[in-house]
């Protein structure tokens, strides 16, 4: 166990030193910013999924957040009566600081415990190969969500933070962008059944994809 926490401390210091060397190289190099459609505008009608309300973030938490944009949605099932939460926080730079805060992170500040995790591959529409995304089971008392997670930037999806990391001081590089979008389904778990929960969840990954690909910037 020693070992695989030095090996990872190790991989996150060359990540991070990298992402310094690349941004101080490139600071006073014009960056590419690129604009999108606001995120009010995304669908209201996915699939079988209709936006039941858009769900306001606190500014104290926006401040945190440090997004352009943020999205942060419920979406139902009427016909099945089923119910999630859809977030994006979509970021035009990580220049100056601004960067997803990973939800592995935020969920024990807000009181939630891990149960298990793991990354499953979901097959989606208009995309060549499977994404691999996070998921994560937790809990706050009695009650259990399914969290999966992705970040997505300049034509790929990404599960892990370090390789986020390694595509971002890349892509800063090569193409003088540093864009990026975190997004997030919840699902509550209903009667203990969390596998329901998980394909529910990627029942709605697949069908958002698309117009995910639509709204963020290739």
């Amino acid at each position: 166990m020693e070992f695989l926490k030095s090996k990872y401390a190790r991989v996150l210091t060359i990540v991070l030193l990298l992402q310094t060397a690349a941004f101080y190289a490139l600071a006073r190099r014009p960056e590419i910013t690129p604009n999108i459609g606001p995120l009010y505008m995304f669908p209201s009608q996915i699939g079988n999924w209709q936006m039941l309300k858009d769900q306001p973030i606190e500014q104290e938490q926006r401040d945190l957040l440090r997004a352009d944009d943020l999205l942060n949605r419920i979406y139902v099932d009427p016909a099945q009566g089923r119910e999630l939460y859809f977030f994006i926080a979509f970021f035009k730079t990580q220049r100056t600081g601004q960067s997803p805060h990973s939800p592995k992170n935020c969920l024990p500040g807000s009181g939630w415990e891990q149960i298990t995790a793991d990354r499953p591959m979901v097959n989606v529409p208009d995309w060549p190969v499977p994404i691999q995304i996070n998921r994560y089971v937790v809990e706050h008392g009695a009650e259990k969500s399914v969290v999966l997670y992705w970040y997505q930037s300049h034509n790929r999806v990404i599960a892990s933070e370090y390789s986020a990391k390694f595509w971002l001081v890349a892509d800063a590089i090569r193409y003088h962008r540093s864009d990026t979008a975190l997004l997030k389904v919840v699902v509550p778990v209903k009667a203990d059944d969390i596998e329901g929960a998980t394909a529910t969840g990627i029942e709605f990954t697949r069908a958002v994809f698309p117009p995910v690909l639509h709204q963020l910037p290739m």
